[in-house]
């Protein structure tokens, strides 16, 4: 997102189970976000806001990692289009709509392409789209409402947990954000750590094999990443294409040294200085400026 400022997401659960369906909204803002889990299609397709035209986000994969991004002149009939062809292998549709009903053809047209764009840039799912959408001609009040609808839209997916749009990283810098350093077993990785987890950087690598007692696991996910194009195979080592976030540091470094590892030791500032103890001291800073 462009803009960190404070903002009030309101989530309202029609069912009562928040595992079902979620309707998010900011406050001060016109657009709605609808978390559809597959089940409920019947449900969603009660609501008024499935005969609207819509942008919509098809979440799938294991991981949750898989997207595909459409829009509708009625977005609850394609959805169940979606639903009954079965070329799509989806769990939950987001679906995102105005208050007012007024979005147009144009004003879809115009997000799905901005949307599959900023996605693509992020990086942070797989995106299915065999192509980049149609962008049409859009005059300049109509972009500008586009805009302003695409950045609450990712603001309410971020919400639910689906931040398509938000990047890893900021832009990196010794003044902004610490590089730390993962060389343990022949491993050459650089990672930044985020409120979201260990995100290790583009270019960083680590033998294809380890010595050390492992298990099965640590190759699958290794193999998994190779699929999927995150990694690719080097001479006897893997280097990472993109950047990649890992829930955890330890997760990170495990997939790195294909074994157990304690991640709040084993990434290190290039003083030496292990996670755990940088962030100590960052802590304490804070305290005591309190």
């Amino acid at each position: 997102m462009n803009s960190k400022r404070p903002r009030t997401i309101q989530i309202f659960l029609p069912t009562g189970d928040p595992s079902g369906i979620r309707i998010a909204e900011q406050t001060t803002s016109i657009i709605r976000l609808i978390e559809v889990p597959r089940s409920d299609i019947a449900d969603f397709l009660k609501m008024d806001e499935s005969k609207q035209v819509g942008l919509y986000f098809l979440i799938s994969g294991d991981s949750k990692d898989e997207l595909y991004i459409g829009q509708s002149g009625e977005v609850g009939s394609r959805l169940m289009q979606h639903h009954k062809d079965g070329k799509k292998d989806w769990e939950r549709a987001l679906v995102l709509i105005s208050l007012t009903n007024n979005l147009t053809q144009t004003h879809v047209l115009y997000l799905e392409s901005l949307s599959i764009e900023k996605a693509k840039a992020c990086q942070r799912f797989e995106l299915l789209n065999g192509n980049n959408g149609q962008k049409p001609h859009t005059p300049i009040p109509l972009k500008a409402d586009c805009d302003e609808i695409h950045e609450v839209g990712g603001l309410l997916l971020a919400t639910l947990g689906y931040p398509i749009f938000e990047p890893l990283t900021e832009q990196v810098s010794s003044e902004t954000e610490q590089v730390f350093f993962c060389n343990r077993a022949g491993s050459d990785a650089k990672g930044i750590y985020t409120n979201e987890g260990m995100v290790v950087l583009k270019g960083s690598s680590a033998p294809m094999v380890t010595k050390r007692k492992t298990e099965q696991r640590f190759y699958d996910k290794r193999d998994e990443l190779l699929n999927k194009g995150v990694i690719v195979k080097d001479g006897d080592r893997f280097v990472f294409q993109r950047d990649y976030l890992f829930q955890t540091p330890s997760g990170a470094s495990m997939f790195l040294l294909l074994a157990t590892s304690n991640g709040w030791v084993d990434w290190k500032t290039d003083k030496g200085m292990t996670l755990h103890d940088h962030q100590g001291r960052t802590i304490e800073v804070a305290d005591a400026q309190i």
